[in-house]
């Protein structure tokens, strides 16, 4: 299920853009209704497939250092989820063959669709109801869903280290995006920053599902994606990565949006 820590903030002018970050993969946590059917799966469970090590930390990390910068910048608290997305991928849409896992694949269709209610479709809704509160005040929701990679993948290093995922259509993310990752390479020159790496920003998700609902001058979808290289032994993202996303955002927030951008809705 979808946790969140206190009561939304943000409420400036509406002029502000205002931050949501969300967390799709935060845990590897199976109910006890469904612990049967991941008796065997313990390798998996820990593995980068069960869950995104890291992004709950990262998240609540984030959103309190967002709400502590810059006068006029907003900043709601995280939607987190700590179930795994072995169960059920709530960052894949309900039609994708891949929201289902090896282990839940098979359940009869009403199975199913009962997780799909119980853990899917709450968290989607309750941050659609997030976007759409905050659109419907007239706000510009900035939306940061966290996630984390495995720097190896097939024997192979990973190109990057951290790395922005958006909608390459979508001239105000592609900005935001663009300079966010300036700011990111001045800040923390050791690191290797990128742009639509390791995955590409407009595949399906929650972001791509949430673009269909508004155009880029109301809502910006945003995927963060951390090595979990960088993690250390208490799981955190060192403080100078989580400072420099933070004053990173901000920063990309408040510039000046280019002349005659067309917002567009997808």
């Amino acid at each position: 299920m979808s946790e969140r820590g206190g009561t939304p903030a943000g409420r400036r002018s509406s002029t502000s853009p205002v931050f949501l970050v969300t967390c799709e993969h935060g845990g590897n946590r199976v109910p006890i209704a469904y612990q049967d059917l991941f008796r065997r799966a313990g390798p998996a469970l820990a593995s980068h497939r069960g869950w995104d090590a890291g992004t709950v930390a990262l998240a609540r990390d984030l959103a309190r250092d967002l709400a502590g910068l810059g006068p006029g910048e907003g900043v709601t608290s995280p939607r987190v989820s700590t179930v795994t997305r072995l169960l059920v991928d709530l960052n894949r849409s309900a039609h994708n063959p891949l929201v289902f896992s090896e282990w839940t694949r098979a359940l009869p269709p009403a199975e199913r669709r009962i997780l799909l209610e119980q853990f899917h479709t709450p968290h989607r809704e309750a941050v659609a109801s997030d976007v759409a509160e905050l659109v419907s005040r007239g706000h510009r929701v900035i939306h940061l869903a966290v996630h984390s990679f495995t720097p190896v993948v097939n024997g192979r290093m990973r190109r990057v280290d951290l790395a922005l995922l958006y909608d390459p259509g979508r001239s105000e993310e592609r900005t935001l995006s663009a300079t966010w990752v300036t700011v990111l390479r001045r800040r923390l020159p050791e690191l290797r920053v990128g742009r639509n790496q390791p995955y590409r920003g407009a595949s399906d998700g929650l972001t791509t599902w949430l673009r269909r609902r508004y155009g880029d001058d109301r809502y910006l979808g945003i995927e963060i994606e951390v090595s979990q290289g960088l993690l250390d032994a208490g799981g955190r993202l060192p403080r100078d990565v989580t400072e420099g996303l933070a004053e990173g955002a901000i920063e990309a927030a408040t510039f000046p949006r280019p002349a005659g951008a067309r917002n567009r809705r997808r």
